[in-house]
């Protein structure tokens, strides 16, 4: 059965038994294979980055790499967890310009080739057709790429924009495992946590919806090798 088959047998079953009302889906890698788009514009800037303020470290990453290490969050909180790994400081303010490149490269390229998740257009459409849950996105990407992710994939059907919330994009920025976006989710579509379910496919996702109290479906369908998944 393929992995988001799975994931909506597991979603049935805890919709049925705890009242689910409302869906809290992640974006990249869950509901559009974004993320080795997005993680080769990460590169080349983080990359860059290094170059700029730690000259003296010489090592460079690919985007499998930075995949595996920081699948999950935000490209502001992944500079944050850089010059945490290699002992530099982004200038204050430096860091919004660096943070604008990377979203219009990623954007770019999401535009150029993302689509969506293996077996998640079936879902989305059984999902719409049964009007059971609200449907709604909860990312730690800037709102400008989650909705190109969804619309360059012809997924914005599912999710209007008023349901579409960004860790990125709010004020202040934050990024998973803050649970602030879930928190603030939950707010404004007048939905308890309790009475919600999350579907991650990252540790910082997962963590983000737990510390929130929303259950929690995990969802590792993009991920072939063991460890390459966040959680």
């Amino acid at each position: 059965m393929p992995a988001v088959s799975s994931c909506a047998v597991a979603l049935h079953t805890s919709a049925h038994t705890a009242q689910i009302s409302t869906i809290l889906f992640d974006c990249d890698n869950t509901l559009v294979l974004s993320e080795p788009l997005a993680f080769e514009a990460c590169a080349e800037l983080s990359n860059a980055i290094i170059s700029a303020y730690a000259p003296s470290v010489t090592h460079r990453y690919a985007g499998p790499e930075l995949q595996r290490e920081f699948v999950g969050r935000n490209f502001r909180g992944l500079i944050a967890a850089l010059e945490e790994k290699h002992g530099f400081i982004v200038p204050a303010e430096d860091l919004d310009g660096w943070v604008e490149k990377e979203l219009g490269t990623t954007i770019g390229k999401i535009k150029a080739a993302a689509v969506p998740c293996e077996g998640v257009m079936p879902i989305l459409e059984s999902l719409r057709s049964e009007g059971k849950y609200n449907l709604s996105i909860v990312s730690s990407s800037a709102l400008p790429r989650v909705l190109a992710s969804i619309e360059t994939t012809h997924q914005d059907v599912f999710f209007p924009p008023s349901n579409v919330f960004s860790a990125a994009s709010m004020s202040p920025p934050t990024t998973k495992p803050d649970p602030a976006v879930y928190l603030y989710a939950c707010q404004q579509l007048g939905v308890e946590p309790k009475a919600s379910v999350a579907i991650e496919d990252s540790k910082s996702g997962a963590t983000a919806a737990t510390r929130a109290g929303i259950p929690l479906i995990g969802y590792v369908g993009p991920y072939h090798d063991e460890g390459q998944g966040g959680g």
